[in-house]
């Protein structure tokens, strides 16, 4: 399938690996189908860590994320929040709504509603709010790019695809990436600070097999060998229409059961 026109997506996430862990074999087969890829972090990851200062940390870690996202030909964006600290408020609207007006994608993957922390969940409300604002002509003084309009829109699965009650989450949509998993990995192993903190901390190599480990249960779900799970946005104002079931869709082995 060719990429139709303004193929543009963006993976608008809480912090550096986010987009890599839950969406980033998604986001390797739009790249291979031609689309334009964009990865925002609301923040620069400034607390993952127990030994560098946050500002040693954040130059680090945006560093990964960069190199992560070249790997599929995608640029990396930084909103420069704070971990812990993102929250739903006007210069944070602002700021997310003018990256959109740069970019103007026609589909958008973010966090859960619902997660197990409140940076995802903000980065969730964020993402909403932007998508169906950014393209209103007066909603930012930075140029809106010709196309613009409200965006499909896509919720990752949570952290462990329960809610903060524990409830499993039910997807409308997977994405099989059974031949994109290893890509998806080297991504995320990019993402060198992170993986080399969790392998000394817990003694094995958690960060990847933690990740193989649930993409390999939600693959099990459609009969494939690795898939990404969403929630698509359906409310008014938005494409109701399943993009990413069109752009992939399921094989008999891999329907949804």
């Amino acid at each position: 399938m060719h990429p139709p026109e303004h193929a543009r997506v963006l993976a608008f996430m809480a912090h550096p690996d986010d987009a890599e862990v839950l969406c980033g074999g998604t986001l390797a087969r739009l790249a291979e189908l031609g689309w334009e890829v964009h990865v925002a972090t609301l923040t620069p990851g400034d607390c993952g860590t127990t030994t560098q200062t946050p500002w040693d940390i954040s130059a680090t870690r945006t560093g990964e994320a960069r190199q992560a996202a070249a790997l599929i030909g995608a640029r990396y964006h930084c909103l420069d929040e704070r971990d812990i600290y993102v929250v739903y408020d006007k210069p944070t609207i602002r700021k997310s709504i003018d990256l959109l007006r740069e970019i103007a994608p026609s589909l958008v993957l973010t966090h859960a509603a619902k997660d197990y922390m409140m940076d995802h969940e903000m980065a969730s409300l964020l993402a909403r709010a932007a998508s169906f604002a950014y393209a209103a002509p007066n909603a930012s003084t930075v140029p809106v790019r010709a196309g613009a309009r409200v965006p499909h829109l896509y919720y990752a699965d949570p952290v462990e695809g329960i809610d903060p009650l524990g409830q499993r989450v039910q997807p409308t949509t997977w994405v099989d990436v059974s031949a994109h998993l290893e890509k998806k990995l080297q991504m995320l192993a990019a993402h060198a600070s992170q993986r080399e903190w969790l392998r000394a901390h817990h003694g094995m190599d958690e960060y990847l097999d933690a990740v193989r480990r649930f993409a390999t249960a939600r693959g099990d779900e459609i009969g494939a060998v690795a898939a990404e799970a969403f929630v698509q946005h359906r409310g008014h104002g938005y494409p109701r229409d399943d993009l990413l079931a069109k752009l992939f869709p399921l094989t008999s082995a891999g329907a949804a059961r």
